[in-house]
């Protein structure tokens, strides 16, 4: 019967400790990356990108889409930034702060049309935050400046640091 009993309280120990919460540092979570460029699939997220804003109208829905994308190329930049596929990721960077610039109005029209924004708002200040903790992980990897040379064209010069600092100073903006 003891035996039995010390079976029983070990799987019960046991249960509780892997089953035991953990605590993320940052409560908003950015997606997994999606399609990337060079896949077969990429242009046909990139059309199907297009189209769905037409589906996400009214201010909490372009809310809603802009931050998604925002969300989404952050995501799509660091992970290029970790394979050194720098002129994707500049580019990949700056459509997360052209469609994140957009999130801010849609708020504020929701507010004029008499809307609660507090719930969407705290979202953004979240995603905010997130979004500056990503950019500042992803400046300790990468060259300040980095010259990208194409086979038939003038080198580009992407001034990464730039960059990223120009994003999390959007970022701070709407916190």
């Amino acid at each position: 019967m003891k035996f039995k009993f010390w079976i029983f309280a070990i799987i019960i120990l046991v249960s509780l400790s892997v089953l035991r919460s953990s605590h993320a540092a940052s409560s908003y979570v950015l997606p997994y990356p999606s399609e990337m460029p060079g896949s077969r699939l990429y242009e046909l997220s990139q059309v199907i990108e297009n189209l769905s804003q037409f589906w996400n109208f009214g201010s909490f829905g372009k809310f809603g889409y802009h931050l998604k994308l925002s969300d989404k190329y952050i995501v799509e930049g660091k992970t290029l930034f970790e394979y050194k596929q720098y002129l994707l990721a500049y580019e990949s960077i700056q459509k997360s702060n052209q469609y994140f610039v957009k999130t801010y109005p849609n708020l504020q029209n929701a507010k004029t049309e008499s809307k609660d924004i507090s719930e969407k708002s705290q979202v953004l200040n979240e995603a905010s935050i997130k979004h500056i903790e990503e950019l500042e992980k992803i400046k300790l990897y990468t060259p300040d400046i980095f010259v990208w040379t194409p086979e038939k064209k003038p080198p580009t010069k992407l001034q990464i640091h730039k960059l990223l600092i120009e994003s999390i100073e959007i970022r701070k903006k709407n916190q």
